[in-house]
């Protein structure tokens, strides 16, 4: 044991020797909560609004000054026909034109559609805007995230991507890091179980990725504003399930590649666009074609996501993500199955 914790001690110190990896760790984490909770959002706020009314009835007049009283909407310019605003919006000076038509009875909704998914949106906050609520049918209750704040969609996901990019991606360096400088082969002849050895290099890895966590979850609440919804005990016990499997994954990379460059290329390619891609963090699976539906079964980010955005947004029990708990153990317990007998195929 005291050699294992030797080890662990040499590794730590080794990480922490190196800035740049401690700037991966710890800055990338920051720096993406903040663009993804400010800068890159889906909110809408501030949409630049044309009115076309050759003039405005009492009707007209109420339906515009609910426009401006939203924060949703700002009224930038009046104007006599509806080729008029769509010039404005060709020339990107709008995003949405409000065309009242015979005798504003009816109302036209125009819109820039390059961004269907933002196009679509903006046509229905008008739309609820616009509407009455007296002779509102419909009511409309939105649970769990009654400010339609983005960030309480990306949180869990950025915990997803980065917990799986920092942990997989670290780990292998580590490892083909030693095997570039031929350490590795110093490290195994020695008496410690090469066994250990992984170990040991893994155990600091997982100890900053707690870290890490804690300081995404400390951002999201404080900064943010993202609830905790959930049991925090089960929100670190899931977390930390799945940071085994990243670490699992990273072991299995270090197997294969031979150079620090092929690990980082196969890290990117195994990595980077499963998780962007097809773990539902950008994009709804259901949406996808049916091929890629199969294909994002096997990625495991996907599942680690949907448990955390019941865990945290919806405050559900553990009972309510049996299913993604249940699927991220399994492939944690074949990634590291499958790693370690490699690993040590290669020494014999």
């Amino acid at each position: 044991m005291k050699q294992f914790y030797s080890f662990v001690i040499k590794e730590t110190r080794h990480i922490l020797r190196d800035k740049r990896t401690m700037l991966i760790l710890f800055g990338m984490p920051v720096v993406l909560m903040l663009l993804f909770g400010f800068a890159i959002t889906n909110d809408v706020k501030n949409v630049r609004t044309i009115i076309v009314a050759p003039y405005l009835s009492p009707q007209a007049q109420l339906a515009v000054e609910r426009l401006s009283a939203s924060e949703y909407f700002t009224i930038t310019a009046t104007v006599p026909a509806t080729r008029d605003a769509e010039q404005l919006i060709r020339r990107q000076q709008a995003d949405i034109a409000i065309v009242f038509t015979h005798q504003h009875q009816n109302i036209q909704i125009v819109t820039d559609g390059t961004d269907p998914n933002m196009a679509q949106q903006w046509t229905n906050y008008a739309q609820q805007v616009i509407m009455n609520p007296s002779t509102t049918l419909i009511n409309t209750k939105m649970l769990y995230n009654p400010q339609m704040k983005s960030a309480y969609n990306f949180v869990p996901a950025i915990m997803g991507m980065l917990l799986m990019l920092i942990c997989a991606m670290m780990t292998s360096i580590s490892v083909v890091r030693e095997k570039e400088k031929g350490t590795m082969e110093v490290l195994l002849a020695s008496p410690v179980r090469p066994l250990t050895v992984i170990l040991a290099k893994a155990v600091p890895y997982l100890v900053m990725a707690i870290c890490i966590l804690v300081t995404i979850l400390l951002m999201a609440r404080h900064v943010l504003g993202v609830p905790l919804a959930g049991s925090l005990f089960w929100i670190i016990i899931v977390s930390i399930i799945y940071i085994t499997l990243a670490l699992s994954l990273g072991l299995l990379i270090s197997n294969i590649a031979q150079t620090q460059m092929t690990a980082l290329l196969l890290s990117a390619m195994v990595l980077i666009m499963p998780v962007v891609m097809l773990s539902g963090m950008l994009f709804p699976l259901e949406s996808m074609p049916q091929v890629l539906q199969c294909v994002a079964t096997i990625i495991p980010p996907r599942y680690y996501i949907e448990a955390m955005r019941k865990l945290m947004i919806m405050g559900v029990g553990i009972h309510e993500v049996s299913r993604e708990v249940s699927v991220l153990t399994i492939m944690t317990a074949l990634l590291l199955t499958v790693a370690l007998a490699k690993f040590k195929k290669r020494l014999e």
